[in-house]
């Protein structure tokens, strides 16, 4: 299961039986997911523009999923007392995919949130599951390699865009803040070591948008092995470093442009 996802390089670990019951009763689901995670791409363009939120890519993704009929559902959980209502609870997830009625998988994608956002997931596949609303939850995000080399993929695009100034970085979308800005010019002005503008930038973009407090494979793991979310079952899925592509250039660009236009009318 998921084999042509992990020659690709993505990370899939299954928790709690979860690779028995996708194979056993969603393999159809399965197959959907896998096909429409091994044709997601992430262009830099996209990561650079959009400054660190969902990129494009995770976008496209999800409307391939909701195509697929994973659709965005708010799960509404019921206490009644002699038919009177007294407690209800609701549970929104972003893509649920329902097999015959009954069956139901859960997924979340969590491209780039505050990583507090595992725990919101996590206790809601529980909560979800021991309802008996959902069999299987399924977390997609950054994995390790993508965190891990997210500076050599935005030093590669400066590098191979030669951009060396804050006005070769406005070409390509990204317009950095003042605080920014300033803190970009102190490391390369400095007198003692100082940076070279794409050092400067690549570090503090980083930072910023991708830093160890974001959603990330071993922010996930590390809530699992403590045992959130369980005993739901549960796949935690990795986009790795080579989603990334670099030959889009201006397309890339001019699709990230007209979005926004569409966005603001």
């Amino acid at each position: 299961m998921f084999e042509s996802l992990i020659e690709r390089g993505f990370q899939v670990e299954f928790v709690s039986h979860a690779r028995a019951i996708l194979g056993t009763d969603f393999p159809e689901a399965a197959a959907e997911l896998e096909s429409a995670l091994r044709e997601t791409t992430v262009p830099i363009e996209e990561i650079i523009a959009g400054g660190g939120g969902e990129a494009k890519g995770t976008q496209r993704l999800r409307r391939a999923l909701t195509n697929m009929d994973w659709k965005k559902t708010t799960f509404i959980i019921e206490k009644r007392i002699n038919n009177v209502p007294r407690e209800s609870q609701s549970h929104e997830v972003d893509h649920v995919r329902e097999i015959g009625g009954e069956m139901r998988i859960a997924l979340e994608i969590e491209w780039n949130n505050k990583d507090p956002f595992y725990d919101r997931d996590l206790e809601n596949f529980k909560r979800l599951h021991a309802d008996g609303a959902i069999s299987v939850g399924i977390i997609v995000t950054r994995g390790r390699s993508l965190q891990d080399n997210m500076r050599q993929l935005v030093r590669r695009f400066l590098d191979e865009r030669a951009i060396d100034s804050f006005e070769d970085l406005e070409r390509w979308g990204y317009i950095p803040t003042p605080r920014q800005k300033s803190e970009i010019r102190q490391r390369v002005e400095r007198p003692h070591q100082p940076l070279t503008f794409r050092d400067a930038f690549t570090a503090k973009f980083v930072a910023d948008k991708f830093g160890e407090a974001s959603t990330h494979w071993r922010k996930l793991e590390d809530r699992v092995r403590r045992g959130v979310g369980n005993p739901c079952p549960l796949v935690l899925i990795g986009l790795p470093d080579s989603i990334v592509t670099f030959h889009e250039g201006e397309t890339a660009l001019a699709e990230i442009d007209a979005d926004s236009a569409g966005a603001e009318d």
